[in-house]
Protein backbone atom coordinates (compact mmCIF):
# COMPACT_ATOMS: atom_id res chain seq x y z
CA UNK A 1 0.00 0.00 0.00
CA UNK A 2 1.49 3.56 -0.78
CA UNK A 3 0.94 5.99 2.29
CA UNK A 4 -0.03 9.16 1.21
CA UNK A 5 0.72 12.51 3.44
CA UNK A 6 -2.43 12.60 4.77
CA UNK A 7 -2.53 8.53 5.84
CA UNK A 8 0.87 9.18 7.07
CA UNK A 9 -0.30 11.96 9.50
CA UNK A 10 -3.82 9.93 10.43
CA UNK A 11 -1.56 6.83 12.07
CA UNK A 12 1.02 8.67 13.71
CA UNK A 13 -1.55 10.43 15.06
CA UNK A 14 -3.65 7.18 16.49
CA UNK A 15 0.18 5.29 16.89
CA UNK A 16 -0.45 3.75 20.12
CA UNK A 17 3.47 2.30 20.11
CA UNK A 18 4.09 4.66 22.69
CA UNK A 19 1.86 2.70 24.96
CA UNK A 20 3.00 1.53 28.17
CA UNK A 21 4.24 -1.92 28.33
CA UNK A 22 1.57 -4.23 29.42
CA UNK A 23 3.28 -4.39 32.60
CA UNK A 24 2.54 -1.18 33.12
CA UNK A 25 -1.43 -0.99 31.89
CA UNK A 26 -4.60 -0.18 34.14
CA UNK A 27 -6.05 -3.84 33.92
CA UNK A 28 -6.03 -6.95 31.21
CA UNK A 29 -9.78 -5.70 30.83
CA UNK A 30 -7.87 -2.39 29.42
CA UNK A 31 -6.17 -4.76 26.17
CA UNK A 32 -7.55 -4.23 22.77
CA UNK A 33 -8.36 -8.01 21.90
CA UNK A 34 -6.06 -9.03 18.80
CA UNK A 35 -6.28 -7.42 15.71
CA UNK A 36 -9.19 -8.96 13.44
CA UNK A 37 -8.32 -10.02 10.02
CA UNK A 38 -8.62 -6.80 7.48
CA UNK A 39 -12.57 -8.47 6.42
CA UNK A 40 -13.50 -8.79 9.79
CA UNK A 41 -11.98 -4.86 10.90
CA UNK A 42 -13.77 -3.38 7.87
CA UNK A 43 -17.36 -5.16 8.38
CA UNK A 44 -17.23 -4.06 12.07
CA UNK A 45 -15.93 -0.56 11.16
CA UNK A 46 -18.21 0.48 8.60
CA UNK A 47 -21.33 -1.23 10.57
CA UNK A 48 -20.17 1.60 13.52
CA UNK A 49 -19.91 4.09 10.83
CA UNK A 50 -23.73 3.00 9.26
CA UNK A 51 -25.32 3.08 12.97
CA UNK A 52 -23.93 6.11 13.90
CA UNK A 53 -25.94 7.78 10.86
CA UNK A 54 -28.78 6.14 11.58
CA UNK A 55 -28.39 7.33 15.00
CA UNK A 56 -28.07 10.86 13.55
CA UNK A 57 -31.07 10.32 11.77
CA UNK A 58 -33.20 8.96 14.09
CA UNK A 59 -32.27 11.49 16.59
CA UNK A 60 -30.60 9.04 19.16
CA UNK A 61 -27.52 11.35 20.38
CA UNK A 62 -27.07 8.29 23.19
CA UNK A 63 -26.59 6.35 20.27
CA UNK A 64 -24.54 8.79 18.23
CA UNK A 65 -22.44 9.27 21.59
CA UNK A 66 -22.06 5.75 22.30
CA UNK A 67 -20.02 5.16 18.68
CA UNK A 68 -17.63 8.07 19.43
CA UNK A 69 -14.36 7.35 21.29
CA UNK A 70 -13.97 9.41 24.77
CA UNK A 71 -10.51 10.93 22.82
CA UNK A 72 -12.80 11.29 19.62
CA UNK A 73 -11.68 14.50 17.35
CA UNK A 74 -14.74 16.39 15.57
CA UNK A 75 -13.78 18.85 12.90
CA UNK A 76 -16.66 20.38 11.03
CA UNK A 77 -17.00 24.06 9.91
CA UNK A 78 -13.73 25.05 10.43
CA UNK A 79 -13.84 24.07 13.93
CA UNK A 80 -12.39 21.29 16.27
CA UNK A 81 -14.26 19.88 19.03
CA UNK A 82 -13.50 17.06 21.86
CA UNK A 83 -16.55 14.82 22.24
CA UNK A 84 -17.46 16.14 25.32
CA UNK A 85 -17.90 19.54 23.36
CA UNK A 86 -19.57 17.92 20.27
CA UNK A 87 -22.40 16.50 22.86
CA UNK A 88 -23.23 19.97 24.03
CA UNK A 89 -22.72 21.95 20.83
CA UNK A 90 -23.19 20.77 17.30
CA UNK A 91 -24.79 17.16 18.44
CA UNK A 92 -28.56 18.74 18.44
CA UNK A 93 -28.09 20.40 15.23
CA UNK A 94 -26.11 17.70 13.20
CA UNK A 95 -29.13 15.69 14.19
CA UNK A 96 -31.72 18.42 13.10
CA UNK A 97 -29.76 18.75 9.69
CA UNK A 98 -29.38 15.12 9.15
CA UNK A 99 -33.15 14.62 10.04
CA UNK A 100 -34.59 17.09 7.23
CA UNK A 101 -32.21 16.78 4.75
CA UNK A 102 -31.52 13.53 3.20
CA UNK A 103 -28.00 12.32 1.80
CA UNK A 104 -26.94 10.00 -0.92
CA UNK A 105 -23.77 8.62 -0.75
CA UNK A 106 -21.58 9.26 -4.27
CA UNK A 107 -18.46 7.41 -3.26
CA UNK A 108 -17.12 5.44 -0.87
CA UNK A 109 -13.68 3.93 -0.24
CA UNK A 110 -11.61 2.48 3.00
CA UNK A 111 -7.97 2.15 4.26
CA UNK A 112 -7.50 -1.06 6.90
CA UNK A 113 -4.72 -1.76 9.15
CA UNK A 114 -4.55 -4.04 12.51
CA UNK A 115 -5.51 -0.85 14.38
CA UNK A 116 -7.20 1.84 12.42
CA UNK A 117 -10.30 1.72 9.73
CA UNK A 118 -9.58 4.81 8.01
CA UNK A 119 -13.17 5.14 5.67
CA UNK A 120 -14.11 8.46 3.05
CA UNK A 121 -17.26 8.99 1.81
CA UNK A 122 -18.41 12.01 -0.68
CA UNK A 123 -22.35 12.78 -0.68
CA UNK A 124 -24.42 14.79 -2.08
CA UNK A 125 -27.50 16.41 0.43
CA UNK A 126 -30.72 17.82 -1.11
CA UNK A 127 -33.37 19.25 0.99
CA UNK A 128 -34.88 22.22 3.19
CA UNK A 129 -33.34 23.16 6.79
CA UNK A 130 -34.24 26.15 8.50
CA UNK A 131 -36.09 27.96 5.73
CA UNK A 132 -33.14 27.67 3.29
CA UNK A 133 -33.05 24.98 0.01
CA UNK A 134 -29.96 22.79 0.41
CA UNK A 135 -28.27 21.19 -2.48
CA UNK A 136 -24.83 20.96 -1.52
CA UNK A 137 -22.10 18.06 -1.81
CA UNK A 138 -19.75 16.90 1.05
CA UNK A 139 -17.01 14.85 2.34
CA UNK A 140 -16.77 12.83 5.94
CA UNK A 141 -13.64 11.15 6.73
CA UNK A 142 -14.02 8.31 10.01
CA UNK A 143 -11.07 7.45 11.93
CA UNK A 144 -12.11 4.24 13.49
CA UNK A 145 -10.11 2.58 16.16
CA UNK A 146 -10.31 -0.98 17.93
CA UNK A 147 -11.20 -0.72 22.01
CA UNK A 148 -12.54 -3.24 24.58
CA UNK A 149 -16.04 -2.38 23.87
CA UNK A 150 -15.59 -2.90 19.63
CA UNK A 151 -14.50 -0.13 17.12
CA UNK A 152 -15.24 3.19 18.03
CA UNK A 153 -14.75 6.81 16.08
CA UNK A 154 -11.86 8.36 16.85
CA UNK A 155 -11.90 11.30 14.13
CA UNK A 156 -14.72 12.65 12.37
CA UNK A 157 -14.50 15.51 9.71
CA UNK A 158 -17.15 16.69 7.27
CA UNK A 159 -16.95 19.32 5.16
CA UNK A 160 -19.62 20.67 2.81
CA UNK A 161 -19.89 22.94 -0.26
CA UNK A 162 -21.53 23.53 -3.53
Amino acid sequence: MRLTPLLVLLLAACDTSSAPPPAQQESPARVQPASPSPEVAERDARAVAEDFHRALVEGDSLRVLGHLHPDAAIYEAGHAETTEQYRSGHLRSDIEFSQAVPSETLREDQVVTPDLVLLLRESRSRGRFREREIDTGGVETLVLVPTPEGWKIRHIHWSSGR
